[in-house]
């Protein structure tokens, strides 16, 4: 069936939403293909939707390729399968809670472990249903703090979460290199630039993990690869290498300075050079008071221990502390803690007070440094880890820099930015065995099966195609996802020109060409130009002032723009869609 721009739901602007940021929201605001309904909310406009649903199809095509079968739970579900994992608590804020007329507990789903669990110990229970691996499509609801960049980061968005169970390990690692290889070829299949890293798993539980991340210079998350090309991981998920412990005897008692206005790092190394000690900001401690809270629990005391050079990264503290929550000491902190003196906050002070200490992994016993000596215009020269202060756990906490040596030995990191497409993870027995999903072996006896948990974010993969294929006249969409493959203009008001559309739309359409016909009668030819470039087809057939000689332009979205006769418009256009 042949799409009528006159007959198109859509309405194309010129001028970026006030509200976006990054291209891939501006350009699929301007384009129709979304509309803002709620700050994180987004009405699916027909171009849009089409779109939205070819990913959908590319990924649901290579999951049943590996033998996943589909299902679709719910979005609004009970509390009780969340209780039984504790994510009730663990999720907080960011969880859509409801009532419903009966004061009964609900929730929006953010995420469906619990539900896949459940369904196969009421289905399955016997070692001959076994592997099994099911998925769904399904639109997931989280309460982002801050929404933003359009459908990257919404408080509504549709996912695709798929989830294996194995009776061994060993089965549950061939179900995770299954679905590896699968995501691989989806997002090769969509042309997007990508790398894979290894991830935390978070509250999600569990031991391998991954992540894909889209290359993008507006990415949210902060991503490394090692100058050897050997390794690659989130951020959050880099290990510090962490040097061999010193012996603690025979070394010099620490000795207590009078430090005047040395309440930073700067000014402390300023004052150590001028009382003669050779000492960098790598030398000095940075201690700092934070309030912890575990789900269910009140907030507590703790420090985190860096070395002085580098700076404290919240993203990687989060992921140490998760599912606990973590904020820096405030006011109201300082004044029920009098032992915490800003500036001067000690690890030593902090263990007299039985306040855990949380240290950055090259603070390993044996090692010396300067720290706050716990009083004002106070500091310790000469602290020995492990004699002079203890540290409770060691935690990932401070920022990576380029150039840090990677944590396999071989090469150094390089930093860049990405958007998270997918991730996955080698769960366990997390759920099964919160759910006593018991099978019965072939020696019939009871066992718990493993899971695995795979995630691809579909909307959001729609975002990311927008902001890798886009350029300064609109977006440049790949044809396996292109709301249309052929875009067909009209730009002469000449009756055998429109009727030449006419056909020419027929044949591509007979041929099964998805194919858009701008037929607007009273547009200009410069509006339907800028509303091809911004619309993005791959292809786009102009019937303009070489049509009196019996030619037609073929322009390649993001290439060349060739004449060609009209009537090899039809075989040339197959030639290209086939290629």
């Amino acid at each position: 069936m042949i799409t009528r721009m006159s007959q198109l739901f859509l309405r194309t602007l010129r001028e970026d939403p006030a509200d976006a940021e990054v291209p891939s929201h501006k350009l699929l605001v301007r384009a129709g293909y979304i509309r803002r309904a709620a700050p994180g909310i987004y009405t699916w406009l027909p171009l849009g939707l089409r779109t939205l649903r070819k990913i959908e199809d590319v990924v649901r095509q290579e999951m049943t390729s590996i033998g996943a079968q589909e299902l679709l739970f719910p979005a609004l579900l009970p509390r009780e399968p969340y209780e039984t994992t504790g994510r009730w608590t663990e999720y907080g804020d960011s969880l859509f809670r409801l009532k419903d007329r009966k004061d009964t507990d609900l929730l929006l789903g953010p995420t469906h472990e619990e539900m896949f669990a459940s369904v196969v110990k009421d289905l399955y229970s016997s070692y001959k249903d076994f592997p099994v691996t099911l998925f769904q499509i399904q639109t997931k609801y989280r309460d982002e703090e801050r929404p933003r960049a359009g459908i990257l980061r919404g408080r509504e968005f549709v996912m695709k979460d798929s989830y294996s169970f194995d009776m061994t390990d060993e089965g549950l690692a061939n179900s995770y290199a299954q679905h590896r290889a699968a995501y691989q070829r989806i997002f090769d299949r969509l042309g997007i630039e990508y790398a894979i890293c290894h991830a935390t798993s978070g509250a999600m539980g569990g031991s391998a993990s991954e992540e894909f991340l889209a290359i993008s210079d507006n990415g949210e998350d902060t991503f490394v690869r090692s100058t050897d090309g050997t390794y690659a991981a989130n951020v959050e998920a880099v290990v510090t290498p962490q040097p061999q412990e010193q012996p603690t005897s025979n070394l010099p008692d620490p000795i207590t300075y009078v430090t005047p206005n040395a309440e930073t790092i700067d000014a402390l190394v300023e004052w150590a050079r001028g009382e003669g000690m050779d000492v960098t900001a790598a030398d000095t401690l940075k201690c700092m008071a934070i309030m912890v809270r575990t789900p269910g629990e009140d907030w507590e005391l703790q420090a985190v221990v860096l070395p002085g050079d580098r700076e404290l990264d919240a993203k990687r503290l989060e992921a140490a502390l998760e599912p606990a929550e973590y904020r820096l000491a405030e006011e109201a902190d300082f004044k029920k803690y009098p032992f915490l003196i800003k500036g001067y906050i000690g690890p030593r002070g902090m263990n007299a007070n039985g306040v855990p200490v949380l240290a950055d992994p090259r603070v390993v016993n044996g090692t010396t440094w300067i720290a706050g000596g716990d009083e004002h215009e106070r500091h310790i020269a000469g602290l020995i880890a492990g004699r002079d202060f203890q540290v409770a756990r060691y935690v990932e906490a401070a920022e990576i820099r380029e150039g840090d040596p990677a944590p396999n030995g071989e090469g150094t990191l390089t930093l860049a930015r990405g958007i998270e497409l997918g991730h996955i993870f080698q769960l366990g027995r997390k759920y099964t065995e919160a759910f006593d999903v018991s099978i019965l072996d072939e020696n019939g006896k009871r066992v718990i099966p493993t899971m695995g948990s795979y995630g691809i974010g579909i909307s959001r993969m729609m975002a990311v195609i927008a902001e890798q294929r886009h350029d300064d006249k609109g977006l440049v969409w790949p044809a396996e996802v292109a709301p249309f493959q052929v875009h067909v203009a009209v730009a002469n008001k000449d009756s055998a020109a429109m009727a030449a559309g006419e056909r020419l739309v027929a044949e591509l359409d007979a041929a099964g060409v998805e194919v858009l016909f701008d037929d607007r009668p009273k547009v200009s030819p410069g509006v339907k130009f800028k509303d091809a470039e911004l619309l993005g087809m791959p292809y786009a057939v102009i019937l303009g002032r070489a049509f009196a000689d019996g030619d037609v332009e073929l322009r390649v979205r993001g290439g060349e723009t060739t004449t060609i006769a009209y009537d090899d418009a039809v075989s040339t256009l197959l030639g290209h869609l086939k290629a």
